[in-house]
């Protein structure tokens, strides 16, 4: 996904009517979704990869895995040195900028000797421990998952609710866990890593990144509404804004908006706000993931591409 930042777009209380049709809840295919010809080609790249030769379907209540498990290319060689702080962040502890204050505090040691100079580097060999604990850097995973309704998307519930965590099983050796959070009724594309560096910047309302929803209301909804939506409002004291918002195939009920932010609830909190209930809610972009070849309830590891795009994006 990209980094932008919806703030300077202006012109899009304009277009609402003329856009309406260019939504495409299912975001396959990049000539026809909500985006403008000049949303990123790294969308549009992603969207042209050639489906898998086997398909499964997409039946209703289809779960598990669209495609044999893949072996990832490592983010690097595994036999060349990094930096410490680096070997840190990949043993899933913390961030590398967190990692940082740990060396600085001389709570990390190599082979016994504690190491506080920034910038050293280690090899998969050496013996690095954390406040006595020895760590090992994990391979990084990363999983799309087209979440289905009444999963909730958290490592795991107290109550015994189903998670999505159960969606995935078997995916990877590897711990992971969703960058961020969709309502338990809500459906769409969720992200899990254990890249707690990566996941840090994306769920970071500060980033910005891109999300494009397909929301059903009860109500109507009004023009009017749409550009208020596109032109900017206070919400809890906080100025918000919508990047798009247009009727899908001229239904007043049927709400394609795409926002750049990270804020909880924030699609249903905006509609709230005008008057309307939101029945259903599906996430069909997010940064430069789409839901194309990803069935509800199935997931895929991400491509070497896309994990490019996010790495320059976040």
């Amino acid at each position: 996904m990209k980094n932008q930042r919806g703030s300077g777009r202006r012109g899009g209380a304009r277009r609402t009517s003329s856009d309406s049709k260019s939504f495409n809840p299912k975001g396959r295919g990049s000539s026809r979704k909500l985006s403008q010809k000049s949303s990123s080609s790294a969308s549009s790249s992603l969207s042209s990869s050639k489906p898998p030769k086997k398909k499964t379907g997409n039946k209703p209540g289809f779960t598990g895995r669209i495609k044999p498990h893949p072996k990832l290319k490592p983010l690097s060689d595994a036999m060349a040195p990094m930096r410490l702080n680096r070997f840190v962040a990949q043993a899933g502890i913390c961030s590398r900028r967190e990692a940082d204050v740990l060396i600085k505090a001389g709570v990390v040691s190599v082979n016994g000797e504690i190491v506080t100079e920034m910038g050293y580097r280690v090899s998969p060999t050496d013996k690095i421990q954390v406040e006595g604990d020895t760590i090992k850097a994990e391979t990084k995973r990363y999983i799309l998952l087209n979440k289905p309704k009444n999963f909730l998307a958290t490592e795991e519930d107290p109550g015994g609710r189903r998670t999505v965590m159960q969606l995935i099983k078997g995916a990877c050796k590897e711990r992971v866990f969703p960058v961020g959070r969709l309502d338990k009724d809500t459906t769409g594309l969720l992200l899990l890593t254990n890249d707690g560096e990566m996941a840090k910047r994306l769920a970071n309302p500060k980033t910005g990144v891109r999300n494009l929803y397909h929301a059903t209301t009860y109500e109507k909804v009004k023009k009017e509404h749409l550009l208020a939506m596109l032109e900017g409002f206070l919400l809890d004291g906080k100025f918000v804004r919508v990047d798009k918002a247009t009727f899908v195939k001229d239904d007043p009920r049927q709400i394609g908006v795409e926002i750049h932010s990270g804020r909880n609830r924030i699609i249903k909190r905006i509609f709230e706000h005008f008057g309307y209930r939101v029945t259903k809610l599906d996430r069909v972009i997010y940064t430069c993931l789409t839901k194309k070849n990803v069935p509800r309830g199935a997931w895929r590891h991400l491509t070497e591409e896309e994990l490019n795009i996010l790495r320059m994006t976040s």
